[in-house]
Formats: C-alpha cells, sequence, structure tokens
C-alpha cells in the first residue's frame, strides 16, 4: 500500500515551524525523539508533533512545565506543573473555513513543485520559499493546479515571481526544497469569540470522558498563524469569553507566531 505521505514529506512540513525564533528548541527535539520512538503509526506521529509544536507557546508562559505522557489521546498529553499532574487537551480554531479545502489544495500544489524541484537538482534549489499569489488565483480544477506549479517553479528557478506568483521571498534551509505561503494578513482580520465559544462546548461534552488521575484538565485553543485558515489578527467580542462556563480547570487561546496567550478561565 503506497504511503500517504514520505518521511522527507513530515521532515519538510515540520520545518516551517523550526524558522520560528521562539521555537524552544532543546525541549520540542527531546519529545519529538519521544514520539518517534513510540509504536504510533507514522501519521500519528506526525499528528503529535505537530501539536507539540503548536504548544511551544505554552512553554514559554510556563517554563516550568514538562511534558510526561506524548502519545495519549484524552487528553492530548499528559504534564506536570508544581507537582501536579495535568491533562492538556488541545484543539485548533479555524478562523476562515472557507480557506481550509483552498489551502489543502495549496499545500498538494507545494509538495508536487518541491518534487520536481528536488529531482531537478536540490542542491540548486533547497531552501524554504515564501509564495505570494496574485487576487484571483485559481487552484480548483487539474489545469489551473498545474499551470500554478509551472509557475512556482519558474519562479523558483528565475528566483523572481512569474505568471501568478506576486512575490517570492527565500530563506536556508540546509536539506530540501521547501514551499509554503507568505505570512500576510489584514489589519481588520478578526477571530468571532463565538467560534471559540463553539469549540470550548463540544470539548465540554467529551469532558467526562477524560483520564480522571489528573489533578487538573487544561483545555488550550490554539490559532496556527502559519496557515491561513486559522491566522487572524484581532479576537471580537472578548468579552464575551469571560462568561464561559466550563469543568475545564483552565481554559487558554494561543497563537503560535509570537506567543500571545488570553486565559480565557
Amino acid at each position: 500500500m503506497k504511503k500517504t505521505f514520505s518521511d522527507e514529506d513530515l521532515i519538510k512540513n515540520l520545518s516551517l515551524y523550526y524558522l520560528n525564533r521562539y521555537l524552544k528548541k532543546k525541549p520540542i527535539e527531546k519529545y519529538h525523539r519521544t514520539i518517534d520512538a513510540s509504536r504510533l503509526h507514522d501519521r500519528e506521529k506526525y499528528r503529535k508533533k505537530t501539536e507539540i509544536l503548536l504548544l511551544n507557546a505554552l512553554m514559554h508562559h510556563f517554563p516550568d512545565l514538562t511534558f510526561e505522557d506524548l502519545t495519549c489521546e484524552s487528553p492530548d498529553f499528559i504534564a506536570k506543573l508544581n507537582n501536579r499532574k495535568i491533562g492538556i487537551e488541545l484543539t485548533e480554531v479555524i478562523n476562515h473555513l472557507e480557506m481550509k479545502k483552498a489551502e489543502s489544495c495549496l499545500n498538494k500544489i507545494f509538495r508536487r513543485a518541491e518534487v520536481l524541484l528536488e529531482e531537478e537538482n536540490t542542491a540548486k534549489y533547497r531552501g524554504v520559499y515564501f509564495l505570494e499569489f496574485f487576487a484571483g488565483t485559481r487552484w480548483d480544477t487539474p489545469e489551473h493546479q498545474n499551470e500554478t506549479i509551472a509557475d512556482i517553479c519558474k519562479s523558483i528557478r528565475k528566483g523572481k515571481p512569474a505568471g501568478c506568483i506576486r512575490n517570492l521571498r527565500k530563506s536556508a534551509h540546509r536539506r530540501n526544497v521547501f514551499i509554503t505561503h507568505e505570512y500576510s494578513m489584514s489589519l481588520f482580520d478578526g477571530l468571532g469569540s463565538g467560534k471559540i465559544l463553539e469549540l470550548i462546548e463540544k470539548k465540554n461534552e467529551k469532558f467526562p470522558y477524560y483520564d480522571t488521575s489528573v489533578d487538573e484538565c487544561w483545555l488550550v485553543i490554539v490559532s496556527d498563524m502559519n496557515s491561513i485558515a486559522s491566522r487572524y489578527t484581532f479576537i471580537q467580542d472578548q468579552e464575551c469569553l469571560q462568561q464561559v462556563k466550563s469543568p475545564f480547570h483552565k481554559i487558554f487561546h494561543l497563537e503560535n507566531l509570537c506567543g500571545n496567550i488570553t486565559s480565557i478561565k
């Protein structure tokens, strides 16, 4: 059976996070090695690695927090803080549902372009490329996708934008070709507090099924700022979040780019 993604894909998809200057590399690398040594399936290992990276910001706010069980499910992680056993349930809030499908398609386009460039000359093209597209660029048909791949490869070969690529920026990468979308944001891109409240309600329903051996159970809601479907610039109507009722002992909202945290409970 053909693997959905290769080990190389896993490495490249994680590379973007390592460019974050706020990353606590030593504990993250240790936790990744622990996950690698586990008996989880590759897909689950990738999911857990990504999740622990999303929690990097939490480690900055709670420097004494250490993770003890990285492979559990309900909750997602077991940690220790001040001699107390903390269960941590992690969930991502999607701010732009309409972009989720488009982003998935775009990531597949990036992977295909990466393969073409690496097959052509990995040593010449290795690096992390941040791309910005012209408004109205379409990826909804195989023809549009092939045109976009051709434009991406042409831009990277020439070192300047071509076709549907509006802007191209490159950072060093010591092994592979890694392509992603440029971080760009509207100053008025709000995340509705209602979306956060909906997530909390869904997790409240599952609370009775979580590990009862922990001293506290925290809910950590993350906005993955590396994802165009998840990112935001401000939370709308934050006062609504202060009225939350939940069995979780603590509830936080995190963004993983600069590590901003909002304490909801």
